[in-house]
């Protein structure tokens, strides 16, 4: 997830400087142009991004209030003070994983982490942690607090997979649909997004061809479980785009493990000469269910760019 910051201060700058040297890398993007900070906030938020703010919470606050729409979808926030003591996680601390990125910035910068996240304080079962880590879409948001409020007295969480069903109510069940009794459903991502591009391609047009798609099949961002490409087009700047965007992870496989995929490919001796493998997205996409799940959607051709989709068995 690429990580934006934005700092007021020199000291602020100081502390972007001092995370991205411990990092070793640029793992904060400092915002240095003149674009207005609401519009900076914006494209951020659009593009998924994390947001990270060295100075007052109340200044965060105030840039992204305008944005702040669902807890399972908003981008994480987090705010560092000026004087670097305190990193604080302030919006998506679970599902978009706020937390996490909070405590990697106090390490690196030997500051300390401000957790409020009444599961994490309490040393709960965090359900939509849970969810996050176990790639798994929650149906009904209000089952959350119930559970959640459960975890946090010391109550026992009770959960039922699929190929049941439990005889009494449990908190939490993990299945497509159900008629059994419970608080919280987490559905499994059925699908699997297969793409080809050529090199360079643009991350506009990709953008546009992959929404396009799976609207056309009926298919929600919160129902995909991957996409998958070549290893080559791993560090392509429109995959990284696509994933940063929906959040998705990205799976890939070299040649000569797309040829082991199993099933009735579209092939294309271009292709072949180019990558060294008659196919790329249908062969990514099936490989990507494990081997096992069935093309719904065969090799659709864009202008230098190929899509497939794969249902999970």
């Amino acid at each position: 997830m690429k990580k934006s910051a934005v700092c007021f201060t020199d000291k602020g700058r100081a502390i972007v400087e001092k995370i991205n040297k411990a990092a070793g890398e640029e793992f904060l993007g400092l915002k240095t142009d003149d674009k207005s900070m609401e519009d900076w906030t914006r494209e951020n938020f659009e593009e998924g991004n994390a947001l990270v703010f060295i100075g007052a919470v109340g200044i965060a606050v105030r840039f992204i209030a305008p944005f702040v729409k669902d807890k399972l979808s908003d981008s994480p926030v987090i705010v560092v003070d000026d004087g670097g003591n305190f990193v604080i996680p302030i919006l998506s601390g679970h599902v978009g994983g706020a937390n996490k990125i909070a405590e990697t910035i106090a390490k690196l910068l030997g500051a300390v982490p401000v957790i409020t996240t009444s599961t994490d304080v309490n040393g709960a079962f965090s359900a939509d942690t849970f969810a996050v880590e176990n790639r798994l879409s929650i149906a009904n948001r209000e089952g959350i607090k119930k559970v959640s409020a459960r975890a946090i007295e010391g109550k026992a969480i009770t959960l039922s997979i699929k190929n049941y069903p439990p005889k009494d109510p449990v908190d939490i069940i993990v299945a497509d649909e159900t008629d059994a009794e419970y608080s919280l459903l987490m559905k499994p991502k059925p699908y699997v997004v297969g793409l080809g591009m050529k090199k360079d391609k643009d991350e506009a047009e990709i953008l546009s061809f992959f929404a396009k798609t799976i609207d056309e099949q009926g298919i929600e961002p919160d129902e995909i479980y991957a996409i998958s490409t070549i290893d080559i087009k791993e560090k392509e700047p429109a995959i990284k785009a696509l994933r940063d965007k929906y959040k998705i992870p990205v799976i890939t496989f070299d040649k000569d493990l797309l040829l082991k995929a199993k099933g009735d490919f579209t092939g294309s001796e271009f292709v072949k000469e180019t990558v060294g493998v008659d196919n790329v997205c249908e062969r990514a996409a099936i490989l990507a269910t494990g081997n096992r799940g069935e093309l719904i959607l065969k090799k659709t051709v864009g202008e230098g760019m190929t899509i497939a989709i794969a249902r999970r068995n």
